[in-house]
Parts: C-alpha cells; structure tokens; sequence
C-alpha cells in the first residue's frame, strides 16, 4: 500500500473520529460542565463523578482520544515527505491532541479532583468555597481551548482530504532530524504508556 494511500486512510479516520469527538466536547462544556458550574459549591453535586452517575465521561474520551491520537500520528508519520504546505495539515491533529491532552493530565484532573471532593464534602476536599468558584470558572475557560483544539484537529485532516496529494517530495531529513523525530514519537509512546496506566 502507497504512503498516499495509508496517509489518507490515517486522515479519514482523524476526521470520523474527530467529528464525535468535538460534538462530545461541545456538549460536555456546555450541558454538564454548564450544570456543574452554574452556581458552586452546591452546583459542583451535578459534577459527573461517583456512585450518582452511572457513565463516567471518561469512558467516551478516552478510547476516542486514543482514536485520534493514532490517526494523527499516522497520518503524520506516512505523510512526512510531503512538502511543509500540505504537512502543516498532518501536524495539526497530532500535537493538537497529544497537546490537550497534557493539558487534562495537568490542569484539568486536579481541578476535577478538587472541585468533585469539594461538592461531595470529601475529608480530602482542600479548597473554599470561594476557591470553588474561581477554579470552576478557570475551568470552564480552560475547557474552551480543549474544544478549539478539537475544531482544529478536527479540520485540518478534512482540509488535508480535499486537497490534492502532493507530487514534489519533502528533501530527505539528516540523521539527527530523524533521530529527534524518534525520540519525539518515543516519547509520545511512553506517556500514553503513563496516561492509560493512570485512567
């Protein structure tokens, strides 16, 4: 199978995965996290966790994350040669997502922890009240650049199938660009290992 091939199919996965998934971050911003976030402390009780709930969110994201994170880093990987005015298209869903979802290790499972041992009344609750408005308000602005994230991975492979494939090849990268790729993909590797490990 071509590389032209395989890129597209990468692409075409990026693009049916990444439609739900933008849906899903839409509606979790502004349906559960409008909910939640409406009027904490008393709101955070409607936060999507625990024995109340019987579907963690996590359970959507997750695997359609994982979805997207493969498909943009296939799509990148067989499309590498291509010339920057079409790759630029690749890189989009990959970093994107591998960018968010930093983002959620980092700032959104401790500001879900917070905010749900807050609303439960948990011994492990360290926040305010007055830190509970404030950090569900910075939650819910952070969670705007997780959906424009999604928007982007989500256009940019539909953008890269609409265009034709290029003919003029990419210059063959040095030995110490395509050892920096490898440990750039190695890395992304481990913290999936990391990221599944601590779902």
């Amino acid at each position: 199978m071509s590389r032209e091939r395989l890129c597209r199919g990468f692409l075409w996965l990026a693009v049916l995965v990444g439609g739900p998934l933008l849906g899903a971050k839409l509606f979790d911003l502004l349906v559960l996290a409008g909910a939640w976030s409406a009027h904490p402390p008393a709101s955070l009780a409607m936060m999507p966790y625990g024995r109340a709930w019987p579907v963690d969110t996590g359970l959507f994201f997750v695997p359609f994350s994982a979805l997207m994170l493969l498909a943009g880093f296939g799509a990148l990987v067989t499309g590498w040669r291509t010339p920057w005015r079409y790759r630029w298209l690749l890189c989009l869903p990959s970093v994107g997502i591998l960018a968010l979802l930093v983002l959620t290790v980092v700032a959104f499972w401790p500001m879900n922890a917070d905010l749900h041992y807050h609303g439960i009344g948990s011994p492990k609750d360290r926040i305010t009240d007055a830190q509970s408005i404030a950090m569900a308000r910075r939650w819910v602005m952070l969670d705007w650049l997780r959906v424009a994230g999604a928007t982007a991975a989500f256009v940019a492979p539909l953008r890269a199938l609409t265009l034709p494939w290029p003919t003029d090849a990419a210059p063959r990268d040095t030995p110490a660009v395509r050892l920096l790729l490898a440990l750039a993909l190695a890395g992304v590797a481990a913290f999936v290992v990391w990221f599944v490990a601590n779902l």
